[in-house]
Protein backbone atom coordinates (compact mmCIF):
# COMPACT_ATOMS: atom_id res chain seq x y z
CA UNK A 1 0.00 0.00 0.00
CA UNK A 2 1.46 3.41 -1.05
CA UNK A 3 2.26 5.49 2.05
CA UNK A 4 1.79 9.76 2.31
CA UNK A 5 3.37 11.70 4.91
CA UNK A 6 0.45 13.68 6.46
CA UNK A 7 0.22 15.04 10.06
CA UNK A 8 -3.32 16.28 9.06
CA UNK A 9 -2.87 20.31 9.64
CA UNK A 10 -1.36 19.68 13.07
CA UNK A 11 1.78 21.64 12.58
CA UNK A 12 0.39 24.06 10.89
CA UNK A 13 -2.42 24.32 13.83
CA UNK A 14 0.37 25.08 16.23
CA UNK A 15 0.85 22.14 18.24
CA UNK A 16 4.70 20.60 19.03
CA UNK A 17 5.94 17.29 19.76
CA UNK A 18 4.77 14.18 19.78
CA UNK A 19 1.30 12.85 20.71
CA UNK A 20 -1.03 9.94 21.01
CA UNK A 21 -3.57 11.59 19.00
CA UNK A 22 -4.38 9.43 16.18
CA UNK A 23 -7.73 9.44 16.04
CA UNK A 24 -7.77 13.63 15.72
CA UNK A 25 -5.17 13.23 12.70
CA UNK A 26 -6.92 10.54 11.30
CA UNK A 27 -10.41 12.06 11.15
CA UNK A 28 -8.72 15.43 9.73
CA UNK A 29 -7.21 14.14 7.27
CA UNK A 30 -10.55 12.15 5.82
CA UNK A 31 -12.73 14.98 6.67
CA UNK A 32 -10.53 17.74 5.01
CA UNK A 33 -11.24 19.76 8.10
CA UNK A 34 -9.26 21.92 10.17
CA UNK A 35 -7.17 19.64 12.85
CA UNK A 36 -8.01 22.34 15.75
CA UNK A 37 -11.34 21.70 14.92
CA UNK A 38 -11.37 18.18 15.42
CA UNK A 39 -8.95 17.80 17.94
CA UNK A 40 -10.71 20.49 20.22
CA UNK A 41 -14.51 18.04 19.55
CA UNK A 42 -12.66 15.23 20.81
CA UNK A 43 -10.98 16.60 23.76
CA UNK A 44 -14.63 17.95 24.25
CA UNK A 45 -16.07 14.75 24.07
CA UNK A 46 -13.21 13.15 26.78
CA UNK A 47 -13.72 15.95 29.22
CA UNK A 48 -18.03 15.02 29.43
CA UNK A 49 -17.54 11.12 29.64
CA UNK A 50 -17.94 9.59 32.34
CA UNK A 51 -14.92 7.59 33.95
CA UNK A 52 -14.83 3.64 32.95
CA UNK A 53 -13.21 1.43 35.70
CA UNK A 54 -9.95 0.99 33.66
CA UNK A 55 -9.70 4.57 32.66
CA UNK A 56 -5.77 6.00 32.75
CA UNK A 57 -7.27 9.66 32.77
CA UNK A 58 -8.74 11.59 35.32
CA UNK A 59 -13.07 12.90 34.79
CA UNK A 60 -12.88 16.03 33.26
CA UNK A 61 -9.62 16.58 31.60
CA UNK A 62 -9.70 18.12 28.19
CA UNK A 63 -7.85 16.97 25.88
CA UNK A 64 -7.45 14.40 22.91
CA UNK A 65 -3.62 14.49 22.97
CA UNK A 66 -3.53 10.39 24.80
CA UNK A 67 -6.12 9.05 22.82
CA UNK A 68 -9.93 8.38 22.52
CA UNK A 69 -12.06 5.85 23.83
CA UNK A 70 -13.62 5.25 20.00
CA UNK A 71 -16.05 2.78 21.29
CA UNK A 72 -18.32 5.89 23.40
CA UNK A 73 -21.72 6.90 22.13
CA UNK A 74 -20.52 10.33 21.62
CA UNK A 75 -17.83 9.72 19.71
CA UNK A 76 -19.84 7.53 17.46
CA UNK A 77 -22.84 10.21 17.13
CA UNK A 78 -19.64 12.86 15.78
CA UNK A 79 -18.05 10.58 13.51
CA UNK A 80 -21.78 10.02 11.95
CA UNK A 81 -22.72 13.99 12.67
CA UNK A 82 -19.59 14.43 10.10
CA UNK A 83 -21.12 11.66 7.28
CA UNK A 84 -19.18 8.59 8.24
CA UNK A 85 -20.93 5.12 7.92
CA UNK A 86 -19.53 2.59 10.17
CA UNK A 87 -18.22 -0.96 8.60
CA UNK A 88 -17.10 -3.58 10.76
CA UNK A 89 -14.41 -6.22 9.46
CA UNK A 90 -14.22 -8.85 11.93
CA UNK A 91 -16.51 -11.09 13.65
CA UNK A 92 -16.56 -13.19 16.52
CA UNK A 93 -14.74 -16.56 15.51
CA UNK A 94 -14.10 -15.99 12.28
CA UNK A 95 -10.33 -14.26 12.32
CA UNK A 96 -9.14 -11.41 10.27
CA UNK A 97 -10.91 -10.64 7.25
CA UNK A 98 -9.53 -7.56 5.79
CA UNK A 99 -6.12 -6.16 6.05
CA UNK A 100 -4.11 -3.51 5.62
CA UNK A 101 -3.31 -3.72 1.99
CA UNK A 102 -3.99 -3.11 -1.57
CA UNK A 103 -6.88 -4.29 -2.49
CA UNK A 104 -8.83 -5.22 0.45
CA UNK A 105 -10.01 -2.24 1.35
CA UNK A 106 -12.72 0.01 -1.00
CA UNK A 107 -11.68 3.52 -2.65
CA UNK A 108 -12.86 6.86 -1.00
CA UNK A 109 -12.30 8.44 2.27
CA UNK A 110 -11.98 5.99 4.94
CA UNK A 111 -10.52 6.09 9.18
CA UNK A 112 -9.49 2.45 9.64
CA UNK A 113 -9.02 0.95 13.57
CA UNK A 114 -6.42 -1.04 13.84
CA UNK A 115 -5.13 -2.54 16.77
CA UNK A 116 -4.31 0.62 19.15
CA UNK A 117 -4.03 2.77 16.22
CA UNK A 118 -6.24 4.85 13.86
CA UNK A 119 -5.79 5.76 10.31
CA UNK A 120 -6.63 7.71 7.22
CA UNK A 121 -6.73 6.04 3.84
CA UNK A 122 -7.80 7.88 1.16
CA UNK A 123 -8.07 5.68 -2.14
CA UNK A 124 -5.76 3.12 -1.27
CA UNK A 125 -3.07 5.08 -0.34
CA UNK A 126 -2.28 5.72 3.65
CA UNK A 127 -2.15 9.15 4.91
CA UNK A 128 -0.63 9.58 8.61
CA UNK A 129 2.92 10.52 10.47
CA UNK A 130 4.60 7.23 9.92
CA UNK A 131 3.71 4.21 7.82
CA UNK A 132 1.81 2.07 10.01
CA UNK A 133 2.43 -1.01 8.00
CA UNK A 134 6.46 -2.10 8.32
CA UNK A 135 7.73 -4.11 5.92
CA UNK A 136 9.08 -6.87 8.50
CA UNK A 137 7.49 -8.05 11.49
CA UNK A 138 8.55 -10.51 14.32
CA UNK A 139 6.33 -13.63 15.08
CA UNK A 140 7.66 -16.14 17.20
CA UNK A 141 11.00 -14.77 17.39
CA UNK A 142 11.06 -15.10 13.36
CA UNK A 143 11.18 -12.04 10.85
CA UNK A 144 8.35 -12.35 8.76
CA UNK A 145 8.13 -10.69 5.49
CA UNK A 146 5.58 -8.00 3.88
CA UNK A 147 4.28 -11.45 1.85
CA UNK A 148 3.55 -13.23 4.77
CA UNK A 149 1.90 -10.76 6.88
CA UNK A 150 -0.42 -7.38 6.88
CA UNK A 151 -1.85 -5.45 9.76
CA UNK A 152 -5.70 -6.34 10.83
CA UNK A 153 -8.09 -4.21 10.26
CA UNK A 154 -10.85 -4.57 12.37
CA UNK A 155 -13.34 -2.02 10.65
CA UNK A 156 -13.33 1.33 9.22
CA UNK A 157 -15.45 5.48 8.90
CA UNK A 158 -16.62 5.56 5.40
CA UNK A 159 -16.92 8.82 4.37
CA UNK A 160 -20.44 8.45 2.56
CA UNK A 161 -21.42 12.47 2.23
CA UNK A 162 -19.29 14.35 0.37
CA UNK A 163 -21.58 18.12 1.72
CA UNK A 164 -19.59 17.49 4.92
CA UNK A 165 -16.06 18.01 3.77
CA UNK A 166 -15.24 21.05 4.74
CA UNK A 167 -12.58 23.02 2.14
CA UNK A 168 -10.22 24.87 4.94
CA UNK A 169 -8.35 22.69 6.24
CA UNK A 170 -5.06 23.97 6.94
CA UNK A 171 -2.46 21.39 5.73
Amino acid sequence: MQFQKDDGGRAAAGYKGSAGDCVARAIAIASQRPYAEVYDRLAEGNKKQRRGKRQRYRDGKRTARHGILTGRKWFKDYMQELGFQWVPCMEFGKGCQVHLKDGELPMGRLVLSLRRHYVAVIDGVLHDTFDSSPPKHFIMNEIVSDEEYYRCVYGYWRLTTTESIGNDRIA
